[in-house]
């Protein structure tokens, strides 16, 4: 069928490279004349094209030349011409697209084409690869082009200093890791100033190994953790606390709002217990969430009607089905402060700071590309996650590569012992062996079983970046060994030592198939490099791992009954057909494997991008009264709807609550009575309660003074922010851990966490809300605000390494003789540094 429709559409990749072909010709054509220009006059081409492009020409009409500036630059600086088939390759990624092209065909000198030609835009390129030595030796290398033609690079690595990382950024082009480009995103949306941030919005990517980044490691979300700081103890002491106080004496309840609050009495026993001088001071505000949670815990959350205690664990129950929902807990510290109450070890507070997966990260970019050896087989994947086609680019010179038949043997140990006889067979007429294994133990049992035969040889295990390619780049020599785990030295390539090309150049040798076609791939693709010679053949036995999986009882059984030796090898089309057949299955698998935790954290990422733009407007707006304002109003609209439900008559609304609520969360204590809005309709209610708020907030405005006012309520946001964004991280991830389990109920588990997540995040939302109208109308405001990050005094982790240390703090930010940046025109240490 599908060769019936190649005929009367065409393959789309064979039409696609037809098209590039003509601009191959135009770039051609202009050789000639930028050859002649002089080294000055070909860098002033930069200045030019940015003129062109300021002009209204876009990048699409200066390809042609801007193609064979680089070509030219290359030639004049590294000593290498693109060939034809690498401009091809150039063009698929400026076109946004994966670029397949065959190891050795200079996929590093490629990525200059289209990097250099969307750096002209001035909106900065970045260079994903796999590993710091690979980012760091391309930079350097692809880097004398780009200098040469007036730009600037920079180079990502983990252990950089944050202005380094600032400077490496504002280069027009970027080279670092996956990891480090996504940590840095995370990391600025936690920043407190905007002049801590180092990335600028994501304009173009490069992705070099694309497979291997895009597929192979987006299992694992990028996380930044640290250590719990919040003391399980301080729930045991609030919840002590709490116990002795009464009811209506020293707290109230507001059943509607499931909300409780101390009253004038309980504030004053809180501060003499706890021996402060104001609850309401900034820096009690973790003491004071404490006390609220337990208070919510004693007065408001009821056993076997909230929650059930069971097996030492607290479990929720629906409020509408009365299921209980295993996995879920409550957020903010309510889950603990109800362990503290039923005497149960309280669970540490986890802190992820931070997390994202690399497909979402990725799909940011304005424009994503990528190279590798070997995409085809993944197409659907990238279609389907990354919206990414997938073009096979021909090879410059012919492949004349052998790829031998399969051999079967019965067990790993005859396998093995057939693997070091061929091994040492093409030694013996001084043939290079590169041997491919799946595992560091593989790799280490073959070592062994070399050194017993005397055969000089190399082990890499993908550990040492630097050694490793140093070693691959010299496999290709006469008489070489060398047994190297599937990833190890990647992106490096092998040239044949002098003579080995008459000996049948590099021979590969896989022991064992992958579970994906496309890593085998990458193996063979190690020999055969630019039309050299070379062979690839895979050893393997019914023990293998994929083989068991899939059948290799039956074929174990036909070689009994046949009368197969241990030693005897089998080459069958049908074994390698069925072996190609389960790596496809398994493929399938994987995919649906990460569809459908990319489906899960799509939910997340939705909501991740609505906290992070939030949090930029704070961040970067010079005055946020008008964003305050619009978290305080609502918290007033929604305690009247509750109070005043329309489904009863006015006579029946619960005024009173209305009052204690607003006279304890926004206004002045006593401010506001019951004969104030009674008689009042339910809009004129909202419409005088919210007049009240802005006048006091006005009010103390004049009184606090408007530079302290404007970085007060920034101080605040980003705070109650910050926390709860963290706090929801952690019971999403809670959430998603137990939602598997809803599917025996017969519930879709995905619908499920994305219909709790929604709710989830709208209670976050009311939450930091309320937090911010509260401290915002009635907290104390100290003279030497400075705004914390939650990774302020924190051992950060990202993924389970220790991170860079970046200062997050102001002062760390901020000379003390320069002016603060909360705009009252004093210097920083007269003002928000304390130091006058």
């Amino acid at each position: 069928m599908l060769g019936l429709v190649k005929k009367i559409f065409g393959d789309s990749n064979e039409r696609e490279l037809k098209r590039m072909w003509k601009a191959v010709e135009h770039i051609n054509s202009l050789e000639p004349d930028i050859e002649k220009l002089s080294d000055q006059a070909l860098r002033h081409k930069t200045v030019e094209f940015r003129e062109r492009l300021e002009k209204g020409e876009d990048l699409d009409d200066l390809l042609p030349e801007a193609f064979a500036v680089v070509r030219e630059a290359s030639k004049r600086v590294l000593g290498k011409r693109h060939y034809d088939v690498q401009l091809i390759g150039g063009m698929v990624l400026h076109e946004g697209r994966i670029a397949e092209m065959r190891t050795g065909e200079g996929k590093t000198l490629v990525g200059t084409l289209p990097v250099y030609l969307n750096a002209l835009a001035g909106k900065g390129v970045h260079v994903v690869t796999v590993n710091d030595y690979l980012a760091q030796r391309d930079s350097a290398e692809m880097g004398k082009i780009y200098e040469f033609l007036g730009m600037t690079v920079g180079v990502n690595l983990a252990q950089m200093s944050h202005e380094a990382k600032q400077e490496a950024y504002r280069a027009d082009i970027t080279y670092g890791t996956n990891n480090e480009f996504g940590f840095d995103y995370l990391r600025d949306n936690m920043v407190v100033y905007k002049e801590q941030m180092v990335q600028r919005p994501l304009h173009f990517a490069v992705i070099d190994e694309v497979d291997s980044i895009l597929i192979d490691e987006a299992r694992t979300p990028l996380i930044i953790s640290g250590q719990a700081t919040k003391s399980t103890e301080l729930y045991k002491v609030a919840d002590h606390f709490v116990s002795r106080l009464k009811e209506e004496e020293d707290y109230t309840i507001d059943v509607k709002m499931r909300s409780v609050a101390l009253t004038e009495a309980g504030v004053a026993k809180a501060e003499a217990a706890f021996h402060i001088e104001n609850l309401f001071d900034h820096e009690n505000v973790t003491l004071n969430h404490h006390i609220q949670q337990a208070l919510k815990a004693h007065a408001i959350m009821k056993r076997d009607v909230d929650y059930v205690v069971q097996d030492g664990e607290i479990l929720i129950v629906d409020e509408f089905t009365g299921r209980l929902m295993v996995g879920r807990r409550y957020s903010e510290g309510l889950h603990q402060a109800i362990e503290a109450k039923e005497k149960l070890q309280v669970q540490n507070e986890s802190m992820t700071l931070a997390t994202i997966t690399l497909q979402n990260y990725f799909r940011m970019y304005r424009k994503l590309a990528g190279m590798t050896g070997t995409a085809k087989t993944e197409e659907e994947e990238f279609k389907k996650i990354y919206g990414l086609d997938v073009i096979v680019v021909p090879t410059n010179k012919p492949m004349i590569r052998q790829d031998l038949p399969d051999v079967v043997y019965k067990s790993i140990g005859s396998k093995f012992r057939a693997v070091v006889n061929e091994i040492v067979e093409r030694h013996k007429k001084g043939q290079p062996v590169l041997v491919g294994t799946v595992s560091i133990e593989n790799s280490e049992r073959l070592s062994d079983m070399l050194k017993k035969k005397g055969i000089p040889h190399k082990v890499l295990n993908a550990k040492y970046h630097a050694e490793e390619a140093e070693i691959i780049s010299r496999a290709g020599q006469r008489g070489a060994v060398t047994i190297a785990t599937n990833m190890a030295g990647r992106g490096t390539d092998i040239m044949l030592g002098e003579g080995v090309a008459e000996l049948g150049g590099l021979h590969i040798i896989g022991t064992e198939r992958h579970e994906s076609r496309r890593i085998d791939n990458q193996l063979r693709g190690r020999a055969g490099r630019q039309g050299d010679p070379g062979s690839s053949q895979f050893y393997l036995s019914l023990e293998d791992e994929l083989m068991r999986r899939f059948g290799a009882e039956n074929i174990m059984g036909m070689m009994d009954r046949l009368g197969f030796e241990e030693d005897q090898e089998i080459e069958s089309k049908l074994i390698t057909k069925a072996i190609e057949s389960a790596q496809k299955r398994v493929e399938g698998n994987n995919f649906d494997v990460r569809k459908i935790v990319l489906q899960y954290d799509d939910v997340m990422n939705q909501q991740r991008e609505i906290i992070y733009k939030q949090r930029k407007e704070v961040i970067e707006s010079e005055n946020i009264r008008d964003i305050v304002l619009g978290m305080i109003l609502p918290v007033v609209e929604r305690i009247v709807t509750a109070h005043c439900p329309d489904d009863l008559v006015p006579e029946e609304w619960d005024l009173q609550a209305i009052v204690d609520y607003a006279n304890r969360t926004f206004l002045r204590d006593g401010q506001l009575t019951v004969e104030e809005i009674e008689r009042k309709e339910k809009d004129e209610i909202i419409n005088y309660l919210q007049d009240l708020v802005r006048n006091l907030y006005e009010e103390r405005e004049k009184q606090i003074g408007e530079p302290f006012m404007r970085e007060f309520e920034k101080v605040v946001l980003l705070r109650a922010v910050d926390s709860k964004w963290m706090d929801h991280i952690d019971a999403m991830d809670q959430l998603r851990q137990g939602i598997h389990l809803r599917a025996y109920g017969g519930t879709d588990p995905l619908r499920e966490y994305q219909f709790e997540g929604y709710e989830m995040f709208q209670e976050m939302v009311q939450s930091i809300q309320e937090e911010v109208a509260t401290y915002v109308m009635r907290a104390h405001v100290e003279t030497n605000l400075v705004r914390e990050s939650v990774t302020d005094n924190q051992a950060i982790t990202t993924n389970g390494e220790p991170a860079p240390k970046r200062p997050v703090q102001a002062k760390e930010q901020i000379g003390r003789n320069d002016l603060c940046p909360c705009g009252s025109g004093k210097k920083y240490k007269l003002c928000h540094g304390g130091q006058g």
